[in-house]
C-alpha cells in the first residue's frame, strides 16, 4: 500500500488533481488581456476617411444670439443658424442674414400696402419739422412697435438729408432730367470733347445729381453701410409684410415765406 500513489493525488505534490487544474486556468485567465472591440466599424472608417475631415459645429451661446437679434430683428432660430454657418462670426452672420431679408423684401414687394401711420419728427429747437408716411399691409403691422420705430427713424433720416427731394427715382420728372443734361453739356470742361464721351460724362453727372435727391438712395444715418432702402427692407422681412415710404413733407421756419416770394 505504501509504494502506490493515492488515487486523485498527483505523485509529487500531494496536491489533488482537480486543484492542480483550477490553478493552471486562473494563472491563464491572468495572463490574457481582453483587447476593446472598436466602436467604429472597418467600413465606417473607410467611409469617413473618403469624406474628409469631421467638422465639428460652432458652440453658439445664447447671448451672443440675442446680440445679432437686436441687430438685425431676424428670429432667434435664424440667428442661431446663421452665427453656426459662419463658425461664430458675428460680421458674417449679419451680411447673411441681410442678404436673406432682402430677397425675403423683393418677394413681397408687389403686394398692395393700404394700412400704415403718418409720423413726426421735430428737430431740436423747433425749427425743422418732418411728416412722413410709411404704409405696410395690415393694421396689425401699423400697430406694432417696430413699425413705429421705422417710422420714425425715416422721419429723422429725412431732416438730416436736406438735399433730399422724393423717395425714389420714379418720382423725378423726366423734364427736370432733360433739362440738367443740357445744363451738364454745355459745362466748359466738356467743349470740344467727343460726343460719346460728353454723353457718357453728362449721364454720370446726372445720375450722381439724382441720387443725392432721393431717400432710399441715402446712407442710413445710423449705419452708413447700408442705404435706407435696405434699411426699410430689413423691416420688411422682420415684420412679415410689404412695406412702402408714401410720401413726406420738410417744413422749415420762414419757409412758406420764401415760397411766397418766389411765386
Amino acid at each position: 500500500r505504501g509504494g502506490s500513489s493515492r488515487a486523485g493525488r498527483a505523485p509529487a505534490s500531494g496536491i489533488p488533481l482537480c486543484s492542480l487544474t483550477m490553478l493552471c486556468l486562473i494563472a491563464a485567465a491572468q495572463s490574457y488581456v481582453l483587447q476593446p472591440q472598436p466602436l467604429v466599424s472597418r467600413g465606417a472608417v473607410a467611409a469617413v476617411s473618403r469624406s474628409g475631415p469631421v467638422v465639428a459645429a460652432v458652440a453658439v451661446d445664447a447671448k451672443t444670439v440675442k446680440t445679432l437679434r437686436d441687430a438685425t430683428g431676424a428670429g432667434m432660430m435664424d440667428c442661431k443658424k446663421a452665427l453656426i454657418e459662419s463658425e461664430g462670426d458675428m460680421d458674417a452672420a449679419t451680411e447673411s442674414l441681410r442678404k436673406k431679408g432682402l430677397a425675403s423684401a423683393e418677394k413681397k414687394s408687389g403686394r398692395a400696402t393700404k394700412e400704415g401711420i403718418i409720423e413726426t419728427y421735430i428737430h431740436t429747437g423747433a425749427k425743422l419739422g418732418i411728416m412722413v408716411e410709411v404704409n405696410c399691409e395690415t393694421d396689425f403691422v401699423a400697430k406694432r412697435p417696430e413699425f413705429q420705430e421705422l417710422a420714425k427713424s425715416l422721419a429723422m433720416q429725412i431732416a438730416a438729408c436736406p438735399t433730399v427731394e422724393a423717395i425714389s427715382s420714379d418720382d423725378i420728372s423726366a423734364d427736370w432730367i432733360e433739362k440738367e443734361k443740357k445744363i451738364e453739356a454745355a459745362s466748359d470742361d466738356l467743349q470740344g470733347k467727343p460726343e460719346q464721351i460728353i454723353e457718357k460724362i453728362v449721364n454720370g453727372r446726372v445720375e450722381k445729381a439724382i441720387k443725392t435727391k432721393l431717400l432710399l438712395e441715402q446712407p442710413y444715418i445710423r449705419d452708413s453701410g447700408m442705404t435706407v432702402d435696405e434699411f426699410v427692407k430689413g423691416y420688411t422681412a422682420k415684420l412679415g409684410e410689404n412695406i412702402k415710404v408714401a410720401r413726406f413733407a420738410r417744413f422749415t421756419v420762414g419757409g412758406g415765406a420764401e415760397e411766397a416770394e418766389e411765386a
